[in-house]
């Protein structure tokens, strides 16, 4: 039992490890926005303690997991791959979405809209997680948020830093590329509440 409390200790000292931070300019510009252009960018990250490329965790991984089962690693190269599309935007994107609805606010992030301002989600760093049944790690994702005008993105309006925000889910979660989208999520939810606070209230 004592085992097990600590362990939720552990788990939710984690939910609040995340540092978001106004880097620069204000949020004047969203307050009259019904709709807010989104694209992700996910060119250039780097991933866990030792800062590896993206290709070089992808080809390790794939590699030990190929070694234990021959054919897995290929398997779970697509499903990295298509996690991006699949599971971390859409995550974004509803989460996002979700708060401000429930709050009331007639405002949403659509991919693809024809908007006077666009927020560039990019991803800077991820930390996979881990979880091995009744111990595990959060997953981590580190992000740069930019609004920027549309029509010329180098004019920065407002950019945020997102710090190590934490994936996790209740009960256990094996999928690696599942937890780094709650990472999305969080990050997509406390974005949602500063805005609300800052832009919308």
């Amino acid at each position: 039992m004592k085992k097990l409390v600590f362990v939720l200790l552990l788990v939710s000292g984690f939910a609040f490890a995340q540092d978001m931070k106004v880097v620069s300019g204000n949020f004047d510009f969203l307050k009259d926005q019904k709709e807010i252009n989104i694209e992700f960018d996910y060119s250039n990250f780097t991933m866990m303690k030792e800062n590896k490329s993206e290709a070089q965790y992808v080809e390790e991984h794939k590699a030990d997991l190929n070694s234990k089962t021959k054919g897995n690693g290929n398997i779970w190269q697509k499903q990295w791959i298509s996690a991006k599309d699949q599971i971390w935007t859409p995550k974004f994107l509803e989460i996002g979405n979700i708060v401000l609805s429930k709050a009331g606010k007639d405002v949403t992030f659509q991919e693809g809209a024809k908007t006077p301002y666009t927020l560039i989600v990019r991803t800077v760093w991820i930390y996979p997680g881990w979880d091995a049944g009744i111990m595990k790690q959060p997953a981590k994702v580190t992000t740069n948020l930019k609004f920027v005008e549309s029509a010329n993105k180098s004019n920065v309006l407002l950019e945020i830093t997102s710090e190590e925000a934490p994936g996790d889910q209740w009960g256990n979660n094996f999928s690696n590329e599942s937890r780094i989208g709650e990472g999305y999520a969080k990050t997509a939810k406390s974005l949602s509440k500063l805005l609300l606070k800052k832009a919308y209230n």
